[in-house]
């Protein structure tokens, strides 16, 4: 079977360096594009939209994402541009990025005519370009390395230390709740918010776990997101089968994880268990959002598994 990887400037766009005021800030954007890329073409997934299957979604593609990634794109270099340009505090910061978001967010819905491709990564990678920003307004560096990525991911935790306060714990007040929000009532989960306001610590174990990998191939990639799949509160697990089938998926994941399979045999189990998680009607979109943040962090880092 063979793994689709396709070139991602295929599909991106060339914009002008003119708006941003340091190059770095272009390169971190671009990744970022890049690691949504990466992660749609990535297959087999299971549950998840690929060019082979569209997982447990009925009403998306692998086009439908190229479509949404494209229209994000210049908004991940205002998110960058944001953080790096920005004087004031951390939580004046995340003001300004989450009003950025709502109108990529906007954007986004309507490149894809109302389907939510990518809301919870277009979040992360809001507060994530913004403290990347941040970082590369307080240090000269070009390429980073893990000490640096852990830097930024404590931006993140700074810049999101209020969330799950003002969010979660006011959400009794709203009269339209978002599916993390409606999670974290019945289930106490806390979702995306909780992860960003952590500092992200399930995208720093999988970035620990990436880089160990003695060969770095689009399948080790594969392997990642099963690690992943094993340990995340998957909130959109959570959503569409609640608390119990997100645990039934850890546990089914881990058995895989720890099988310690050929990269044939992988490839065969997880076309597989696609099937599986199509028929639940379950699709891990958290996991499949955190595999595209640690994908943005290793090009940052300089760390090739294409």
């Amino acid at each position: 079977m063979n793994i689709w990887i396709i070139p991602c400037n295929l599909f991106l766009l060339k914009w002008s360096e003119e708006k941003l005021t340091d190059s770095r800030l272009f390169t971190a954007s671009n990744y970022a594009v890049n690691a949504l890329h990466y992660e749609v073409v990535l297959a087999p997934k299971p549950g998840l939209v690929d060019p082979c299957s569209s997982g447990a979604h009925q009403d998306m593609n692998v086009f439908t994402f190229i479509n949404s990634i494209t229209c994000l794109a210049p908004f991940f270099q205002r998110y960058s541009q944001a953080g790096f340009a920005h004087t004031g505090s951390l939580i004046q910061l995340f003001d300004q990025l989450r009003g950025i978001g709502q109108e990529a967010e906007e954007a986004m819905l309507q490149a894809t005519k109302g389907i939510n491709t990518h809301k919870g990564a277009n979040f992360s990678f809001a507060v994530l370009l913004g403290a990347t920003g941040v970082y590369y307004q307080q240090n000269g560096k070009a390429e980073l390395k893990a000490e640096d990525t852990n830097q930024i991911l404590q931006l993140a935790a700074d810049i999101c230390q209020h969330l799950v306060k003002q969010d979660l714990q006011q959400i009794t007040h709203k009269d339209q709740l978002s599916y993390g929000e409606k999670n974290y009532l019945t289930y106490g989960t806390m979702g995306i918010r909780g992860e960003a306001a952590a500092g992200y610590p399930t995208v720093k174990k999988l970035l620990e776990y990436l880089r160990q990998q003695p060969q770095k191939t689009s399948v080790s990639l594969l392997r990642g997101l099963v690690y992943l799949m094993s340990e995340t509160e998957d909130s959109n697990l959570v959503h569409r089968g609640g608390y119990e089938a997100m645990k039934t998926v850890q546990q089914e994941m881990q058995k895989i994880h720890q099988a310690n399979l050929s990269d044939t045999d992988l490839l065969r189990e997880l076309t597989t268990y696609d099937q599986v998680l199509i028929a639940r009607h379950l699709s891990p979109g958290g996991s499949a959002d955190l595999l595209a943040l640690a994908l943005y962090f290793l090009q940052l880092e300089g760390v090739s598994f294409w």
